[in-house]
């Protein structure tokens, strides 16, 4: 048996809190014969490779060495990715200013934010996440808001989490990364899948309320660690109630024909890491191609050593962990790190060269796909110059095969012109002081 829950009901809480339901009025609007405008972040941790100069191999830098003009030459590492040399662009000189003031194992949590967790002022967007900013407005086309994706699944913990999306209200929302269970989630929804996950989202409900109570029955509040694990919880919750909405939506509307035979369903993170990745980027392809969502997040990595990811180098024949590679100062250290980010732009290649393949009806969709791909911070640790790439938006006015750096500049500035790109009128995103000026977004 499902339920049905009034889009203007509430969650109840702790110590009499309330959490609202997401904003669902759009969900039902008409779909429009505009083109697609769509978004995808990807994030890997630890920085990327900027060898020391002393040791003789910036040919294998993440930034490209520049020539005339905005004329460049692509590095070792991220040589795979050369053939969208006019579909993409490398961005330097960008940084967050709340990056040096924070933990330096925060850089994913604000990533895609600007801000540290929590920022004290409620209402703003300022500590949104860039990709559900977006999903609020094109959620009414599609039959799921978004899709959060990460090597580990679910947050992880404050400043070593797990995802980079963070809901409107800053809580990090939980990623997923069963390929299989993706898969389904994505294109095996009926009526009978909806009934039994609305089952067992009411189950979840009655004993989050049940916490609630008895904790107001013992006169007591939890501790602050407790009350985050339940706010993320109440997330969780509000997130899967988002989806069935939308899956309920579309239920009558048949999927895009696709073929899914080169979907590897069955690997995993404890797999060949290539496998893995490239199945999950396969998702996010036919994801977009079939139009079920048109703003994802992909967390490759965690920062500082954490999860399954860390292990892959040696996996490779690297010799070390992925951390310990972004902390290495000897050559060999250096360059096997920077050969790990060779690895990586590899298999994003290959998500790129996929949505080429896909076709929309006024290009690829590429071409009507803004892919951002990143780091939160460049050599061990330092928050400025932030790794940047941008692939893409062609049909949304980027100008690429360029390398553009102008000085120290936002990183939300960017991030408001990604918006503006992707039709979301708003005047400021975090602490954006404007858009980028001269720079690849000819709107700006």
């Amino acid at each position: 048996m499902s339920i049905q829950i009034d889009r203007r009901a509430f969650l109840r809480g702790l110590g009499g809190a309330s959490l609202a339901l997401p904003a669902l009025d759009a969900m039902g609007a008409e779909v429009t014969n505009n083109p697609p405008r769509r978004f995808c972040a990807i994030y890997t941790a630890n920085g990327m490779s900027l060898p020391r100069v002393d040791h003789g191999i910036d040919d294998w830098s993440f930034f490209p060495t520049a020539k005339k003009g905005d004329e460049f030459v692509f590095g070792n590492s991220t040589e795979p990715l050369s053939p969208f040399r006019k579909q993409l662009s490398f961005m330097g000189g960008l940084h967050h200013p709340s990056g040096p003031k924070s933990d330096p194992h925060t850089c994913s949590d604000m990533w895609l934010t600007g801000a540290p967790l929590y920022n004290p002022k409620p209402g703003t967007y300022n500590t949104a996440g860039l990709d559900q900013v977006i999903a609020l407005h094109t959620k009414k086309f599609c039959r799921q808001p978004s899709l959060v994706l990460s090597i580990d699944a679910g947050t992880g913990f404050l400043s070593r989490t797990g995802t980079i999306s963070y809901s409107l209200e800053g809580r990090p929302i939980p990623a997923e990364n069963n390929p299989r269970r993706i898969f389904d989630r994505l294109f095996k929804g009926d009526r009978t899948s909806i009934a039994k996950e609305r089952e067992h989202l009411q189950r979840r409900i009655k004993l989050v309320d049940a916490v609630a109570q008895s904790a107001k029955s013992l006169d007591k509040q939890l501790g602050k660690s407790d009350r985050e694990r339940m706010e993320q919880y109440l997330t969780s919750l509000n997130e899967v109630e988002s989806r069935l909405i939308a899956s309920e939506r579309w239920i009558d509307i048949p999927l895009k024909k696709q073929d899914y035979s080169h979907v590897n369903l069955d690997a995993t993170s404890e797999g060949e890491p290539a496998d893995f990745y490239r199945s999950m980027y396969d998702l996010i392809a036919l994801a977009f191609d079939a139009d079920i969502t048109r703003s994802v997040t992909f967390m490759l990595n965690r920062e500082d050593g954490m999860g399954i990811s860390d292990t892959f180098p040696i996996k490779l024949g690297l010799g070390k962990t992925h951390h310990n590679l972004s902390h290495a100062t000897d050559k060999e250290g250096q360059l096997n790190f920077a050969k790990y980010d060779k690895f990586l732009c590899t298999q994003v290649a290959h998500f790129l060269g996929k949505l080429n393949e896909y076709k929309d009806r006024n290009g690829s969709v590429l071409d009507n796909t803004i892919v951002l791909y990143g780091s939160g911070a460049s050599t061990t640790h330092n928050p400025t110059n932030i790794p940047t790439l941008i692939a893409g938006g062609k049909n949304m006015g980027l100008k690429h095969g360029v390398y553009w750096r102008q000085g120290d500049s936002r990183m939300s500035n960017m991030y408001l012109s990604i918006l503006r790109a992707l039709e979301v009128e708003q005047e400021t995103f975090a602490d954006s002081t404007g858009t980028l000026t001269n720079s690849i977004f000819t709107k700006s």
